[in-house]
């Protein structure tokens, strides 16, 4: 197993740049998923990483090796694309094969080895056919098939899951899980999907503008942010915030005054964003509940599992203000104004300016 280090890597196009000082490790066996939107860097930083691209600056390490300027053959990197990248007129042997006859393998030794992934991926039966005659997920299925067949030392997968239905989707991440657990090579996962990126992912790097924005196991990223723009990327919906003014030890939102943990001292007049997630807030009073006044649904959306209502809140910063409701339970309509209460925990404070994230520290 391969511990992948990147270190200061930079690219420029030009004087824009698509990475921009990005350090980080990859440890033997992890599957790391790199989440960002289009245009964020993804695809450019494994690029990098296969030496498809070369850096303008920085530096690229498998193990202790440096591998910065060697070519794409010598660095043993097992690539699969968005577009599956597969040969049209090869069967689907012979696709699997063609990665092993470039190494000059022995001919029954190719014959080994491809009917062994063919049969771990679920393909056996499908060797004759040829791409054009596979389905999404059959494809895909090869295309893995040919970047796993040599043993690589690293996988690099570039959202190679955009092209399947969202049904298939979530069948083939938990095939892949299975498959990287299984065989415990370290995997690099890009993806512009939040879903896929929290739920294959043993961390997971925000990647936005070409900066690494955090870098956390999933469950970390979700409830602890380090910035309003992590906030704000990561999360369906994102993260509730509402602006706060420090009024007499307590936060003052609207009409709300909420009083600050013992841990966090604050200047008073001092201005903030409360962040919240939308299953965090509730309709149900309770003891330890802190009421934020009352709020007019502005609309709901059913999701079959749950509802979720979008709210007018007189301390909203980024509107609406959205509330997860579960199914079954008693859910009011659009038009209602209903109370709306805060946990005591299980909510984050940033800075305005900055976007900087200041409690839980």
């Amino acid at each position: 197993m391969t511990r992948l280090r990147l270190q200061q890597l930079t690219k420029l196009y030009g004087t824009t740049p698509a990475v921009q000082e990005l350090s980080l490790t990859v440890e033997p066996g992890e599957f790391l998923t790199v989440v960002g939107p289009s245009g964020s860097g993804k695809s450019t930083l494994l690029r990098l990483i296969a030496g498809l691209e070369m850096p303008s600056t920085g530096e690229i390490f498998f193990d202790d090796q440096p591998v910065t300027h060697l070519p794409p053959q010598a660095r043993d990197v097992g690539m699969v694309f968005q577009n599956y990248a597969l040969y049209p007129h090869m069967t689907v042997f012979e696709n699997l094969a063609f990665p092993l006859r470039l190494r000059k393998w022995k001919r029954e030794a190719i014959r080994e080895r491809v009917h062994s992934v063919a049969r771990l991926l679920g393909v056996e039966d499908l060797l004759a056919r040829r791409p054009g005659e596979l389905s999404g997920g059959q494809r895909q299925r090869v295309a893995l098939g040919r970047a796993l067949v040599r043993s690589p030392r690293l996988f690099l997968f570039d959202e190679p899951l955009s092209n399947v239905d969202a049904q298939l989707r979530a069948a083939m991440r938990a095939e892949l899980a299975t498959l990287q657990r299984t065989l415990g090579i370290t995997a690099l996962y890009v993806t512009h999907d939040q879903t896929e990126a929290l739920s294959l992912g043993d961390r997971v790097a925000v990647l936005i503008a070409g900066q690494l924005l955090q870098l956390a196991p999933a469950a970390e990223l979700y409830t602890k942010p380090v910035s309003v723009t992590v906030a704000r990327f990561i999360g369906t919906p994102p993260m509730n915030l509402l602006t706060a003014t420090v009024r007499h030890g307590k936060l003052s939102i609207g009409s709300a005054a909420i009083p600050l943990p013992d841990s966090l001292w604050l200047p008073e007049d001092s201005h903030w964003l409360l962040g919240v997630r939308a299953e965090a807030l509730t309709l149900s009073a309770s003891e330890s509940m802190h009421p934020l006044g009352e709020v007019r649904v502005r609309a709901r959306e059913y999701a079959g599992h749950e509802v979720l209502l979008a709210l007018e809140h007189p301390a909203t910063a980024c509107s609406p203000l959205m509330l997860r409701v579960a199914a079954g339970q008693p859910c009011p309509q659009p038009g209602d104004v209903i109370p709306l209460f805060l946990p005591p925990q299980g909510w984050c404070l940033f800075e305005p300016e900055s976007g900087a994230r200041i409690f839980p520290p």
